[in-house]
């Protein structure tokens, strides 16, 4: 039986329960030369190593300044984690929103080959919404499980449209698009299909000068089908005020995207469907059946039933705060959400709030979610088992 089938029998059979591990702190403020952690992202290896990604922000807890990408790595499940490695230093400025994935299909690195996507900054995101200020997007490659990377690549001019001519006359692209960001959280690979290699990326821009309620902002994708030597821009999700975003595939070259509404207006999340693999839209709604305080989210395909892809998705689950870290399943693709597994202790009762999350599948039938934790002073891994 392949993996696939595998995954599929699991998933069927067994319902999640939360508990069975508690917290295990990954990234401590104050700690190893930074005074914060932010922003995780997490990868499994077909080896089983688990590899836990953050920003590492030298001198405070603000999204801009000098910020490094670091990483940690564990090979027994989550229990124990490696010391920090530094990824990407952009000397004083900021290197933000790591997006992992792993190349499984490129014939070249037939024990995969990790991506890690990231965006550099030399000012402050409301100061590059003004257009004083450039972001840019990069990817680095590992082949030896994250032990070694190789040189940066910059991609800017594929998947980015940035109008600059007075920094850089490399950048100068009618559309003006000024803020940008990666995911936050993991990117994707396609299992299947048509797309069957596809590497996508969520991501988000502004457009523009800063409008009222964040409508300069939306949500879109970028991917490559030929293992990171080409990049295509996918289209703009048509939702003014579209945000951080996430991904995952569906059935028959299908994905589904979900993004933060930074309007506010609707505290519930942003859906996008696509039928040619993420790169233009057949479909928007909003998800009443997603509560969201204005915050990231996490989706994750995780396994088949009947052609349909199993979902799982976590976010802080809550309108006005954000609060109650919460895991869910759907078994159609997300039209239905079932499943909801509150993830034990992440109630702000005792000033534990959460906020941004990423969710992984890994060996031993369990999820991991890495999360930010006690109100950003700790990333942390907690694992959630498939038990029958």
């Amino acid at each position: 039986m392949n993996r696939k089938k595998i995954l599929t029998t699991i998933l069927l059979c067994c319902c999640l329960a939360a508990g069975a591990q508690s917290p295990v702190t990954v990234f401590k403020s104050g700690a190893e030369g930074y005074k914060s952690f932010r922003i995780p992202a997490i990868v499994s290896l077909p080896g089983g190593q688990l590899l836990a990604f953050a920003e590492g922000r030298v001198h405070n807890a603000g999204d801009f300044g000098d910020i490094n990408l670091v990483l940690k790595t564990s090979t027994d499940n989550g229990k124990s984690w490696s010391p920090l490695q530094v990824v990407v230093d952009y000397d004083h400025l900021q290197a933000g929103n790591p997006a992992p994935v792993v190349d499984l299909t490129d014939p070249q690195y037939p024990k995969g080959r990790i991506f890690l996507f990231y965006n550099t900054g030399n000012n402050h995101e409301g100061e590059v919404r003004k257009g004083n200020g450039l972001r840019e997007v990069w990817y680095i490659t590992s082949t030896d499980a994250g032990a070694h990377w190789s040189a940066p690549v910059n991609i800017t001019t594929q998947v980015h449209r940035p109008m600059q001519p007075q920094t850089n006359s490399a950048y100068n692209f009618p559309e003006d698009w000024r803020s940008y960001a990666n995911t936050p959280g993991h990117a994707l690979q396609f299992t299947q299909g048509r797309y069957r290699g596809r590497i996508y990326v969520a991501a988000n821009h502004s457009a523009g000068a800063p409008q009222p309620d964040f409508t300069d902002y939306a949500a879109h994708g970028y991917y490559t089908d030929d293992h990171g030597k080409t990049f295509h821009l996918a289209a703009t999700l048509p939702v003014p005020g579209s945000n951080e975003s996430t991904a995952a595939e569906l059935g028959n070259n299908r994905l589904i995207l979900n993004a933060r509404n930074q309007k506010g207006d609707k505290r519930m999340r942003i859906v996008g469907i696509s039928n040619n693999g993420g790169h233009s839209w057949d479909s928007t709604y909003y998800d009443a059946r997603l509560p969201d305080p204005v915050c990231e989210g996490s989706i994750l395909h995780i396994g088949w039933k009947k052609k349909k892809a199993i979902l799982a998705f976590a976010n802080a689950a809550d309108t006005l705060q954000r609060n109650h870290l919460t895991v869910r399943l759907s078994y159609d693709e997300g039209a239905t959400w079932p499943v909801t597994i509150p993830v034990a202790g992440t109630d702000n009762r005792k000033g534990d709030y959460i906020a941004y999350s990423d969710l992984v599948l890994f060996r031993n039938k369990r999820l991991g979610i890495l999360y930010e934790f006690k109100g950003y002073s700790e990333i942390v891994f907690q694992q959630i088992n498939l038990k029958q």
